[in-house]
């Protein structure tokens, strides 16, 4: 097994990721979290595989979101144009396939985070705060989402069109219920409403923040409530 990165033998990860030996066994049986094998039939583990997997990614993703002014993030976890995140949602679609039990999914999940992704460059086109483009990084071991934007949020957008909207969870609430139209405006909340339509036939759950509300969406329902905290965009982190 040629291998120039550092590699951890599987009692060394299990510390580093503070779970059981027999653990790291099961999610490199299940394919979560898969390990390197020797001929001799030991476990090996690449320290930067572990570090990404220990990472709370919906964590960087809030705060970058939600701070007064955008930490520096990795560059890899960034797409400034639209061009660059549909490469990424294209390459995120080829990993997933080969994930086991995964791969009749991914259409839907492609779908999904698409619609969520396309909608903050169409919807802040021109008309970014501070810092235009998206957060988007995904885990198929971890079967995760997360994008993020910190553009003017789903009442700053829905606001051109109903300028009556009382606050962020109204605003939510209209997203992912009412149809919204007018040509300009016909495409905004609709593709929310598809979202929530789609967790209904598939095993998907859609966690979504904008400004203090916060949707969650499974079996084809969202339940809005208050956020912990406010977010300047939109905030997504879809599991399945």
């Amino acid at each position: 097994m040629k291998n120039n990165k550092k590699l951890m033998p599987i009692g060394e990860a299990a510390d580093f990721l503070e779970v059981s030996v027999m653990t790291l066994r099961r999610w490199d049986a299940s394919g979560k979290l898969p390990a390197l094998k020797k001929p001799s039939g030991h476990r090996y583990y690449e320290r930067e595989a572990l570090e990404r997997f220990r990472e709370d990614i919906f964590g960087l993703a809030r705060t970058w979101a939600g701070s007064e002014t955008a930490p520096d993030i990795p560059k890899d976890y960034y797409c400034e144009t639209q061009d660059r995140f549909r490469a990424r949602l294209e390459h995120m679609a080829i990993l997933a396939s080969q994930k086991s039990g995964v791969s009749e999914a991914v259409p839907i999940l492609t779908a999904v985070a698409g619609e969520i992704g396309n909608n903050s460059f169409d919807h802040n086109l021109g008309n970014w705060p501070d810092v235009p483009g998206v957060f988007f990084v995904y885990d198929t071991n971890k079967r995760i989402i997360v994008l993020a934007d910190r553009g003017v949020g789903i009442k700053g957008t829905l606001s051109r069109v109903r300028p009556n909207l009382k606050d962020d969870i109204d605003a939510l609430t209209v997203a992912m219920t009412e149809r919204i139209s007018g040509r300009s405006p016909e495409q905004r909340g609709n593709g929310l409403k598809f979202v929530v339509s789609v967790t209904a036939e598939n095993l998907i759950k859609v966690t979504l923040q904008s400004g203090i509300a916060v949707a969650t969406i499974e079996r084809g329902k969202a339940h809005i409530s208050l956020a912990d905290r406010n977010i300047r965009g939109v905030l997504t982190k879809v599991e399945y």
